[in-house]
């Protein structure tokens, strides 16, 4: 079974997928959202597409450890997920994963325009890479 990384943002959902043998994180796919439930029913189609076995949702804590809004919208976003889904859903800290994607982005090359596009799919490789190392 493969592992889904999950960035949720306010109007966004980075996806990342590993390999057959969980070794491996790529980037997947970026979803734009209104509502949770709409979240919820493309998440269905893929994890079932790709025999999801495990979600690993990015935790967005401050840099001093403390909380702020991006992470109860996190922990209500995962009780979604918990309602709908019968996975282990594991928080991994996300702290400077978007920021680790636009260098490696830069690194690339990559346009302005096309960065904002994936920039989201990729921070949920580095979330999901992060999970990979450390499992």
């Amino acid at each position: 079974m493969r592992i889904l990384g999950l960035d949720l943002g306010t109007k966004t959902l980075g996806l990342a997928i590993s390999d057959k043998t969980n070794t491996i994180s790529s980037p997947f796919l970026t979803l734009r959202y209104t509502s949770y439930q709409e979240l919820i029913e493309k998440l269905k189609g893929i994890i079932e597409e790709k025999e999801i076995g495990t979600l690993i949702l990015g935790y967005p804590k401050n840099m001093n450890n403390s909380s702020g809004p991006a992470v109860e919208r996190t922990l209500c976003f995962k009780e979604e997920l918990e309602k709908n889904f019968d996975l282990p859903i594991i928080l991994m800290d996300e702290r400077l994963s978007t920021s680790e994607a636009e260098n490696l982005l830069i690194s690339m090359d990559t346009s302005r325009k096309k960065r904002k596009k994936v920039i989201d799919s990729y921070a949920a490789a580095i979330i999901l890479d992060t999970y990979l190392k450390r499992k």
